[in-house]
């Protein structure tokens, strides 16, 4: 009796351990596993973005992307930066607004600045377009918001603009010394802008792709875009996964050529994920998509986008989340300093906690420890129920 007690016992602790250990692996996300961190940028809340330090910190500090915004030089070759515009001037003043290059210091390419018009916006400054890749390396990067993040101007004018195959091949070289998978999130910024100047961005994309890591939608990486045309194009090219980006407010550039009257909330609704499932395997939504603020500035209640999403077969993959207080809900604020640290942990918490599947963050460190300090979905439950069945247990036991 007393044997059989034991077994019964043992019987009943490895069914827990099993249980416990399928539960270890759930999450409210579409697939049950942990939500992925994206290096937005790279770690470029601590580093000038788009360089090759930032996406080496975001790697060491344990992000699972590394996401480079993709624009192309005049030679057709894709680098890693925010915009084809490397310097940007104000329309009248001629005063630098913005700035990711020292280019406009650079007195030999003082005749490359010309304004253009992306995306229905006139620019005036200097452009990717308008250099080649060897002219592109003689520039150095600097950190684009100096008055929130200062402690980053220390490393302006050290670090070149990186092609996207060097972002890759970091990725794969510190894949290969950690021992786990880091991917590439790479975005095609302006696509019908770069299309309408004879620099179409899809097929070198997928070239560098596929020699990469094969034609194959086990890839570790995700093509993104704010554009719905090109992604449509590109899911007849590769079955690498692809992410619809969805913004706040607005609509596709490309929806604004063709005349299509949709906004990105009409691509947000039930019927406008469905859609979006046609051709793409994720959404990159706005994080105010997903919860938004109230009038005071708080956090507000959870949509329903990440159910109709997952009801979609799609991911939800949020952005963007920042540490400074000017970037967080005011409940999630600490202290009066708009550049002053809050918890970040917390807001990124709360997005987790309704199912998001992964965030871009320009701090990725916040971000694995956010993830690590979520608990699993019924973890209580399950707890308590095995209480239970030991108790049962032992209750035979003393008959």
């Amino acid at each position: 009796m007393r044997i059989h007690a034991v077994s019964t016992i043992a019987a009943s602790i490895a069914m827990l351990s099993a249980l416990f250990a399928e539960q270890a692996s759930a999450y409210d996300t579409l697939d049950g596993k942990a939500p992925i961190v994206i290096g937005h940028r790279g770690a470029s809340g601590y580093r000038p973005e788009h360089t090759l330090a930032a996406y080496d910190l975001a790697i060491s500090q344990g992000a699972n992307y590394i996401e480079p915004d993709l624009v192309s030089t005049k030679d057709g070759v894709l680098v890693a930066r925010h915009e084809n515009a490397l310097a940007i001037v104000h329309q009248t003043t001629g005063a630098v607004i913005d700035a990711t290059t020292n280019i406009h210091v650079l007195a030999q390419f003082a005749d490359r600045k010309a304004t253009k018009i992306i995306d229905g916006v006139t620019v005036t400054g200097w452009f990717t377009e308008d250099l080649t890749l060897a002219e592109l390396k003689t520039l150095r990067a600097r950190e684009r918001i100096p008055g929130i993040r200062p402690g980053n101007t220390a490393y302006n004018d050290q670090f070149e603009v990186p092609t996207l195959q060097e972002v890759i091949d970091l990725a794969k070289q510190r894949s290969a010394e950690l021992g786990r998978p880091i991917g590439v999130y790479p975005e095609t910024k302006h696509p019908t802008y770069f299309d309408s100047i004879g620099l179409s961005m899809e097929e070198p994309l997928t070239q560098i792709l596929h020699a990469n890591y094969g034609n194959t939608s086990s890839a570790p990486v995700f093509i993104q875009s704010f554009e719905v045309a090109n992604l449509k194009d590109l899911n007849n090219m590769t079955d690498i996964p692809i992410a619809q980006l969805l913004n706040g407010g607005g609509r596709p550039y490309d929806f604004t050529v063709a005349g299509d009257t949709r906004t990105y909330a009409d691509m947000a609704t039930a019927a406008g994920l469905a859609e979006i499932a046609l051709y793409a395997d994720g959404v990159g939504a706005n994080k105010n998509l997903m919860i938004p603020r109230n009038a005071d500035g708080t956090l507000g209640a959870p949509t329903s986008l990440i159910g109709n999403a997952h009801a979609a077969g799609l991911v939800v993959h949020g952005w963007t989340f920042r540490r400074e207080n000017q970037f967080l809900p005011v409940d999630f604020r600490e202290g009066s300093d708009p550049n002053a640290y809050g918890d970040l942990e917390g807001e990124i918490g709360a997005y987790l906690a309704a199912g998001m599947d992964g965030f871009f963050t320009d701090h990725p460190d916040v971000g694995v420890a956010a993830v690590a300090a979520i608990p699993e979905p019924g973890t209580y439950a399950l707890m308590l129920g095995g209480l239970g069945l030991l108790g049962a247990v032992a209750r035979r036991r003393r008959r």
